[in-house]
C-alpha cells in the first residue's frame, strides 16, 4: 500500500479546499474520485455546445474583501486564479399574491423595494436584517478555521472577545425566532421562509441564524459572482492547484471500505481492490454514505445515532436543462429567479421552481444566439423508484412539460423557442453524485437550537474526519469551502504541519 500524510474521499469543493490547504502547507494527499471529473454538485457537463452547471449557479464566497470570501481564499492559498463576473441581483421573487421583489446587491435598494410592500413593517424589516449583519459582523472580523482547535479559538478570543461573545449569543438561535421578534405580518413572514428555503431547504424556523447572517449580507457585501467558464471552473482550478502544491488526485477511483485497524482509520479500498494507507482519512461522501456503506453499520458510533435522529436527508431535485433561443429571454433579465404559486407548497416535492440562466453572465456557455436555462425543483427518490424504462421517461418527459409550463408565466415563448432539453431526477444525482438517495445534504427533522447539534470535522472514529455539507457550517459552496478550511486546520495541527 502507498502511504500518504492525507486520503481524500471525493473531490467535492469540500474536499477539495481540505486537499489544497494541506498540500500548500507541505502534506503529501491523495485525491480519490468516482467520477470522471472533480466538483460533485458543483461540476459541469457539454452538450451540443452548451455547458450546464450540475448545481446552482448562484455563488457566494468570491468577494475581495474581509474574511467570509472563502472561495477567493482557498484558490490565492494554492497560487491560482479565477476570473469572475459580478451579478447584481442575487435572486427575482416571483411570489403568490403578486410579490415580485428583486433582492439587490445594493443594500438599501433592496430595503427600499421589500419596504414598498409592506411599509406597515419597516422597522422591524431594518431591525431583522440589521440582526444578520451583527452576525456576518462578527464572522467577517476573524479569520475562519476550526472551532475544534483550542489554540485557535484561544486566539481568536483574545483578538476579537466582542465577536466572539456576539456569535455566541446566535448559536442556539434560529432565524424564525428572530424574525418574530420583530416582525408580524404573516406575509412577510412568509418571505422571510422563502429567503431561507433557497438555500437552507427548510423554513426560518429550522434554519440556524449563524447561517442566515453569513448569506443574508455576504450577498451584499462580497456580492454574487459568477465563475467565468461555469461552476465547474471552481473545481477545476482547485485540482491546478492541487497538482501544483504536489498533491494527487485519481479519477474513477471509487471507494467502497474504510480500512480500520484497532479501532483507527489506516486506508481505504477501492472497488478494484487497489488499497492507500493514509494517517488521516477525510470522507466528502455524506455521513450516511460515511457510516452506513464505507464503515459497518453495525459499529455505528453513538454520535452518529444520535445526529441521524436529529436529521434526516433532504430533498435531491428534478433538474431540467433547456438551450433556447436568445430572444426567448429578455437582454435585461436577471440571472436567478424563484417562482411559488402557493406559500402552502413551498415544501412540497416540486413546490419551489429555481431558476438559473447563466449565460446572461457568460454568453460563451451556450452557442451564438441561445442561452441556458438551468431550472431545479426539490424532489425525493421514492417518486421515481420502481419504474419500468418506459415509465421512467415518459414521466421525465410529463415532469419537464410540467415546468416548462410554469415557467412561461415568467419567460412567454420558451416552448416555441426550446433547443435543447435533459432531465435529471434524484435517480440522476444519486448516480453521478454518489450521494445516498440523490440528497443534497442534512436538513433538521424538527426544530433544533440552531448550529449547537452540527457536527464538526472530527469524528468518534481515531483517524477519521469528515467534510462538506454533513459538518457545520452546512450546504451552500461557500458553507463547504468552510468546512474544508477548518478541517484541513484540524489536520495541520494534528500533523504538524
Amino acid at each position: 500500500m502507498q502511504d500518504f500524510d492525507v486520503i481524500i474521499i471525493g473531490a467535492g469543493i469540500g474536499g477539495l479546499v481540505t486537499a489544497t490547504q494541506l498540500a500548500a502547507k507541505g502534506g503529501k494527499v491523495l485525491v480519490l474520485e468516482r467520477y470522471l471529473i472533480p466538483g460533485g454538485s458543483a461540476g459541469y457537463f457539454e452538450r451540443q455546445g452548451y455547458r450546464f452547471d450540475v448545481g446552482a449557479s448562484m455563488i457566494f464566497g468570491f468577494g475581495n474583501n474581509g474574511t467570509t470570501n472563502l472561495l477567493t481564499r482557498a484558490l490565492e492559498a494554492v497560487n491560482v486564479n479565477l476570473e469572475t463576473i459580478r451579478d447584481p441581483v442575487q435572486i427575482y421573487y416571483h411570489l403568490p399574491e403578486g410579490l415580485e421583489i428583486k433582492v439587490h446587491q445594493d443594500y438599501e435598494r433592496f430595503l427600499q423595494e421589500l419596504t414598498a410592500y409592506f411599509p406597515h413593517e419597516k422597522h422591524g424589516i431594518a431591525k431583522f436584517y440589521q440582526e444578520c449583519w451583527n452576525v456576518f459582523n462578527c464572522l467577517n472580523s476573524m479569520e475562519l478555521l476550526s472551532l475544534e482547535e483550542p489554540r485557535y479559538l484561544m486566539r481568536v478570543f483574545f483578538q476579537h472577545p466582542l465577536s466572539c461573545l456576539g456569535l455566541v449569543k446566535y448559536l442556539p438561535i434560529n432565524v424564525g425566532d428572530i424574525a418574530r421578534r420583530y416582525i408580524k405580518d404573516p406575509k412577510l413572514l412568509k418571505f422571510i421562509d422563502i429567503e431561507c428555503y433557497c438555500w437552507s431547504v427548510v423554513p426560518a424556523d429550522k434554519t440556524p441564524m449563524i447561517n442566515a447572517g453569513m448569506v443574508f449580507s455576504d450577498r451584499h457585501y462580497g456580492g454574487i459572482n459568477y465563475p467565468k467558464g461555469g461552476v465547474g471552473k471552481i473545481a477545476e482550478k482547485l485540482v491546478e492547484g492541487l497538482e501544483k502544491a504536489g498533491g494527487e488526485i485519481q479519477y474513477k477511483a471509487r471507494v467502497t471500505k474504510i480500512l480500520m485497524e484497532k479501532g483507527k482509520a489506516i486506508g481505504v479500498e477501492l472497488a478494484n481492490g487497489k488499497q492507500y494507507r493514509g494517517k488521516r482519512i477525510v470522507s466528502n461522501a455524506t455521513r450516511w454514505d460515511t457510516f452506513e456503506k464505507l464503515l459497518s453499520p453495525e459499529k455505528m458510533p453513538p454520535q452518529e445515532k444520535t445526529w441521524q435522529h436529529r436529521y434526516q436527508e433532504s430533498p435531491s431535485f428534478l433538474s431540467l436543462h433547456l438551450g433556447v433561443k436568445a430572444e426567448v429571454i429578455p437582454p435585461s433579465s436577471d440571472c436567478h429567479h424563484i417562482l411559488l404559486e402557493d406559500w402552502e407548497k413551498m415544501e412540497e416535492e416540486q413546490g419551489t421552481i429555481f431558476v438559473s440562466i447563466p449565460t446572461l453572465l457568460d454568453p460563451e456557455l451556450a452557442p451564438e444566439g441561445y442561452h441556458i436555462i438551468h431550472t431545479f425543483t426539490p424532489s425525493w427518490i421514492n417518486h421515481w423508484q420502481d419504474l419500468t424504462s418506459q415509465e421512467y421517461e415518459e414521466k421525465k418527459e410529463a415532469a419537464a412539460a410540467n415546468l416548462i409550463d410554469r415557467l412561461e408565466k415568467i419567460f412567454p415563448g420558451i416552448a416555441e423557442g426550446l433547443d435543447y432539453q435533459e432531465v435529471g431526477t434524484p435517480r440522476t444525482h444519486r448516480r453521478f453524485l454518489g450521494r445516498l438517495n440523490g440528497t443534497y445534504g442534512p436538513i433538521p427533522n424538527k426544530k433544533l437550537p440552531g448550529l449547537l447539534t452540527m457536527p464538526f470535522n472530527r469524528t468518534p472514529i481515531k483517524g477519521l474526519y469528515c467534510v462538506g455539507d454533513s459538518t457545520f457550517p452546512g450546504q451552500g459552496l461557500n458553507a463547504v469551502a468552510f468546512s474544508g478550511m477548518s478541517c484541513s486546520h484540524r489536520i495541520a495541527v494534528d500533523l504538524g504541519l
